[in-house]
Parts: structure tokens; sequence; C-alpha cells
């Protein structure tokens, strides 16, 4: 397929040459020539200091970089089209350093085509058990922790972006034989609309709900499989934490998520999308994502996919997430923001009114009660007192200093368990999120008009890494 290019958003430009170097020479191995761009989030004190480290990486690929000063000249130039600067905030916004930030710039720069994402911590190949075993008849994957270092592991590469190139773009009827159709796919460890923890736990399966699937829907957007982490919440780092006498830091992963078996599938509708390792059928455009640091940017596309006509696929292939810990939040605050956005997506979710071709559109105005307020603060209170719980059994100084830390960073980030003052503090975040978004979705089909013209005619700001082919 032509027109593909592939696309690593990140914040930690010190460690990004590493996944450059190891994608490119997967590609390479499977005979894609592919073009690649670096999406960087780092200040400009940070790319002054850390771009030399990616002009030293050897690539076959050519080798593209979108940083700061490119993304300002974006910016000045949007702004310069649209000669109303009341719309400036929303414009940067929709483009700020962030989560969502960063992809929202992958989706402009790549207008007119394929991309395909992979985050700055993810590798591309999978981590299984030696010996796989059999999946049920529904069932399209399952995954199992492990500790790191067992010796029963084996490390399996895909052909990554051929799993994507077949599908993406294409209507059903046209899709691999060897694809299961169904109507949605359920976790069995995860709420289905909001993809939030239901319980820790060590096992998972996804398993298919049937339904008919039309052979003239498109397949929009796919994801691979993935071992490592699996998208876990940063509740349940806190959960293997407590289960281990032995662990002495809530944020380290001593556990790995290897994957048993899996198998690929298209559904019409897709709460499981991971975005993390994801592709996407950019020819004419797609919704921004949220923008906002609650990092919940992706759900957007967990409500666009549901429309008629679009379809998503868990392809062929798997990859594996490193989770680095360098420049991460304290495992406290992003309890906070994923107990935040958990609220938002549930409230956005059950208020959509429209779903079109670059967006979607709700009601929810912000409002939080105090009811919603309380049962936040219960949840967080239980795993509090967990914590605090565990400080007299902790067998060591250091396993008990870590949980002390952890109970008064918790109570800090939740604002004392104070329910006036949190649920105070609660309406001013949602209320700020909720209305940057309307803002924002409102804006975005200008803005992918601006940006395909001027993509076509001279392409958007860009510097070529003059670093060694190879």
């Amino acid at each position: 397929m032509n027109n593909v290019t592939f696309a690593i958003p990140t914040y930690r430009l010190r460690d990004v040459g590493e996944t450059v170097e190891q994608y490119d020479q997967h590609f390479w191995r499977n005979g894609h020539a592919v073009r690649m761009v670096v999406f960087d989030d780092s200040s400009p004190a940070n790319q002054e200091k850390y771009f030399p480290l990616l002009e030293q990486t050897r690539t076959h690929n050519e080798l593209y970089y979108v940083g700061p000063r490119e993304k300002e000249q974006f910016l000045a130039y949007v702004n310069g089209r649209l000669h109303d600067g009341r719309l400036e905030g929303l414009v940067r916004n929709l483009f700020r350093p962030s989560y969502g930030g960063n992809r929202n710039c992958t989706l402009v720069y790549t207008l007119g085509g394929v991309l395909v994402s992979s985050d700055d911590d993810m590798r591309p190949y999978a981590l299984m058990e030696a010996s796989p075993e059999s999946l049920e008849a529904d069932e399209i994957s399952r995954g199992r922790l492990h500790k790191a270092g067992a010796a029963d592991l084996v490390h399996k590469s895909f052909d990554i972006m051929a799993a994507f190139t077949d599908v993406l773009g294409r209507p059903v009827a046209q899709v691999p034989e060897n694809y299961e159709r169904g109507n949605l796919i359920t976790d069995s460890s995860m709420d289905l609309e909001t993809n939030a923890s239901i319980r820790f736990a060590r096992e998972n399966r996804l398993v298919l709900e049937r339904g008919d699937v039309a052979d003239t829907a498109v397949v929009k957007v796919a994801q691979t499989f993935r071992s490592g982490t699996n998208d876990v919440d940063a509740i349940d780092f806190v959960e293997m934490f407590l289960a281990d006498s032995c662990q002495t830091d809530p944020d380290a992963l001593n556990d790995l998520y290897v994957l048993v078996n899996f198998r690929p599938v298209v559904t019409n509708r897709n709460w499981r999308m991971d975005c993390g390792v994801a592709g996407y059928d950019n020819s004419f455009g797609l919704p921004p994502f949220f923008p906002t640091r609650l990092r919940f940017e992706d759900y957007i596309y967990r409500l666009w996919v549901q429309q008629d006509g679009v379809v998503a696929a868990h392809v062929d292939a798997a990859q594996h997430h490193t989770r680095s810990n360098y420049m991460r939040n304290p495992p406290a605050a992003e309890i906070f923001n994923e107990e935040v956005a958990n609220l938002i997506k549930r409230k956005i979710r059950d208020s959509v009114t429209r779903v079109d071709e670059l967006g979607v559109a709700f009601a929810y105005d912000g409002h939080v009660s105090a009811t919603d307020a309380q049962e936040v603060l219960d949840k967080i209170r239980r795993l509090h007192a967990r914590a605090v719980d565990a400080i007299p059994d902790a067998g060591g100084a250091a396993r008990a200093d870590a949980l002390r830390l952890f109970a008064a960073n918790l109570d800090k980030a939740f604002y004392g368990f104070e329910p006036d003052f949190f649920q105070q503090n609660l309406v001013r975040i949602v209320d700020d999120v909720i209305s940057v978004i309307r803002g924002s979705i409102e804006l975005w089909p200008t803005l992918v008009e601006i940006c395909y013209f001027q993509k076509k005619r001279h392409g958007l700001p860009q510097l070529r890494v003059q670093n060694q082919r190879t």
C-alpha cells in the first residue's frame, strides 16, 4: 500500500533512538520501505540537548522529525489561515504537548494516507508463552501475568506493517479469510465501555460477541495485540505492589503480561481500542483525539467506531510494551487522572447525540454531583486504607516506607478525602475539560480542510534527520 507513514509520538527524545532503530530493522527484515517520523513533545531545551542522539541513529528508512520548532511553524500557519485570534487558544490546545495533542499532529501530517503508530516504549516483538494453548471457540486472545525473567517465555516477531496494510482502508469483504467477525469484544478484567479495570486479575481473555458484519463496512482503525503491560491501569500496578510482599516500589513492574495465544478479528464496535499500537485509514480525515491531560484522549475513537459502515480490527500481529518510568507521574497522580477520566468517559458515553466523519457530539455539560464525587472518594479511600493497613506487616523498612509514602501521596492527590473540597476541584477540572473538548471538536473540520490542502501543495513543517543510512 502506498503513502504509509510510521509515526512514533514521544516526549522522551533521550530514549527514542532505540525505538527508531528497532522498528527500522523490523521493517527492513520484512521487506518494507517505510517513511518514519518522530513527533516530539520535548521542550526546546530538551530538544537541543537530545536531538543529536537521534542524528546518531542508523536506519535503512528515511527518518523525519517534527519537534517544538516545527510545531510552532505549523501553528503559526494554521492560526494565520483562520484569521481569528479568539481561536488561537483552541488550536494550541488541540496540538499542545500531551498524549492527545501529539497524536493530533500525527493525524494532520498524514492526511490522505495510512498512519501506523507505536508509542516510544513499544518494541516490534511480543512476549509469549513457550507452549501456546488453543483458544476457545469465541476467544480472541488470552494472556497471563508472569514474573519478569521467567524461563518459559519466548520473543516472537510478526510482520507488523503487512498486518496493518492487509486491512486498513479495505472493506470487510477484502479482509483475509482467517479473520473472525463479530459485533464486539469483551475483556474479562475490564469494564466494557470505559476500559477501566474491574478488578486486578492475573489472567484475562478477550471474547468475541458474535454478530453480522457488513461486507461493505470499511476498516478505519486497527491495532495489534500487545504484551508487557497490556494497557494496565495505574491502580493495577498498585494492586501488584500490595500483593507482592517483596516489592518496594508501586511504580516498578515486577510482573509482565504475556500472551498465550491470539487470533485476528474485525468488529462492528470496539471498546477495546489500544491507540499505543494502532493504525488508521486517514485517507479522508479522522476525528481528533480529545485535548486533555487526563489520558483518555483516545476515548473518542471508541465512540466513533460505533457508527454504521465503520469497523475496527485486531490484526494478526503483536507488539511489546517496555513501560519506561522516565518522566512519568507518581502512581497517586496517575490514579487521580484515571478516576476523573473514567467519570468523564461515562458521562460522555451516556449523552452522545451524533457521530459523523470527523467527530462526535454529546450533551454532557460538565455537571458533577455530590454523588459522583463521593463514589470516587469511597473507592480510593478503600485503597488508601489497604495501603495503611499493610504497613505493620511490611517485613522491611524499605517496603514500609514505600507504603507510607504512597498512602500520603494518595491522600494529597485526593485533597485529603475531604468531600466538599474534592467535589469543588472536580467540578472545576471537569468543566474546563468539557468546554475545551466541545470547542475543539467544532473547530476540527476546518483545521482538517486547511491542513489537507497545505499538505498537498507545500507539505507541513518537518525536518529530515541527517542520520546514517545503512
